[in-house]
């Protein structure tokens, strides 16, 4: 289930690479946390971590399928959480809205906004995740929405980071050809070679293993897990690295498995190799065994799928990986709006830097028109002082005149 799968993580597996054996049962244990990467992970996995400490709740969420908890039948059993949890809870959303209030307080004032008054409770509708209506107490309908959030924004998640990665290669492209415009002939051709160089280079690495089919797992067994690929064994496999043995295979637990092939093709060592790339195919090669495997759609591979998965012609007789070098990130259309935008987006700065100029000037203007007024001002003044000075000479003076004998 996605609130149990978001803090799976796959560790290194130590072993006896001696022997084969059947590995024993593991015993059940809650599943490490890691980053979910939403913006609201911190309270998620707090919520999450109180409800689980109660026996009946923990019950409901190991006993519910994926479905069901989209419906929000899992968040109704609320109702029978322990009055100790729910205070913890309560506790937790009180301390998640005051964070919210110092983000929205902070973001208005870094805007300019500090003499202007701040609605929080009309900022804090953009936080679907929480009933903002009822900053005080954690209901049911707070989980409801905790949990619709958080599994619609794990299912987008994957779409986002591909999209962040286009934008990646689309940016380094353009300021490639950027950097060629300033480049004499011979250095233009000295570059071009060179990157044409790199990417063969890349291109020249062993053969990639379907990710989830046989051959591939079985070079896993073999070289990471340093077992005879004549006995290699599902089952056994699986049970190796489900790494908290919670009996499911999550997203980060398959793509653990993935990194022998990804070591055939990058090496951090290499200027030709791109790590950024790496991640972005280890994704690929995740995503595309979920679709594949996981048949229920919760972004988790039972022991079960698993198994099914392995007896099928894509187990064993699988098409060939076709990897990023072979598939650009980016349409030639894409390439094109995205450098129309660049295009845009600069010569709004240009525009933005020349009406400030303009700005500046007329402020310069205005700052030497009133040092001028200030020194007419100042002329006139010394002009009215002499004048004083004299009148009161000359009455001291006529003044002088009258008493003498």
């Amino acid at each position: 289930m996605c609130l149990q799968m978001s803090w799976s993580q796959a560790v290194p597996i130590s072993l006896d690479k001696t022997k084969v054996n059947q590995p024993e049962d593991k015993a059940s244990e809650p599943p490490p946390s890691v980053d979910t990467g939403l913006h609201y992970d911190r309270y998620l996995r707090e919520v999450i971590d109180f409800l689980e400490k109660d026996q009946h709740f923990r019950e409901k969420l190991h006993n519910t399928d994926m479905e069901d908890i989209k419906m929000g039948k899992l968040a109704k059993e609320l109702d029978f959480v322990s009055h100790h949890v729910r205070t913890q809870l309560d506790e937790l959303k009180r301390q998640e809205v005051s964070r919210l209030r110092t983000l929205i307080k902070a973001k208005q004032d870094i805007e300019g906004g500090n003499d202007m008054a701040v609605d929080h409770q009309a900022l804090l509708k953009q936080f679907e995740y929480l009933n903002h209506m009822n900053p005080h107490t954690f209901e049911v309908e707070d989980l409801d929405r905790l949990i619709k959030s958080a599994t619609n924004d794990l299912e987008n998640y994957d779409k986002e980071r591909h999209e962040e990665f286009k934008k990646y290669e689309m940016t380094k492209d353009h300021e490639r050809r950027e950097h060629l415009k300033t480049l004499d002939d011979e250095g233009r051709k000295k570059e071009e070679e060179h990157y044409e160089e790199m990417k063969k280079k890349h291109a020249d690495h062993p053969k990639v293993n379907h990710p989830g089919s046989q051959n591939q797992f079985k070079e896993v067994w073999e070289e990471a897990d340093g077992l005879d690929p004549e006995d290699f064994d599902p089952k056994t496999f699986f049970k190796l690295h489900d790494s908290n043995g919670d009996g499911f295979f999550d997203e980060q637990e398959l793509e653990a498995l993935f990194t022998k092939e990804l070591e055939k093709i990058y090496d951090p060592t290499n200027e030709e190799d791109d790590m950024v790339e790496m991640e972005e195919e280890r994704l690929r090669m995740r995503e595309h065994v979920m679709n594949e495997v996981d048949t229920n759609k919760d972004r988790l591979v039972s022991l079960e799928e698993f198994l099914i998965a392995t007896k099928k012609k894509e187990f064993l007789e699988p098409d060939s990986w076709e990897t990023l070098e072979q598939n650009q990130a980016y349409t030639d259309e894409e390439m094109r709006e995205f450098e129309e935008h660049l295009a845009q987006q600069e010569e709004d700065l240009n525009q933005k830097a020349s009406d400030l100029q303009k700005q500046r000037d007329e402020l310069e203007r205005q700052q030497e028109q009133l040092n001028s007024q200030k020194v007419e001002l100042q002329q006139v003044q010394n002009v009215k002082n002499e004048l004083y000075s004299k009148l009161l000479s000359l009455s001291v003076e006529g003044n002088g005149q009258h008493y003498l004998p």
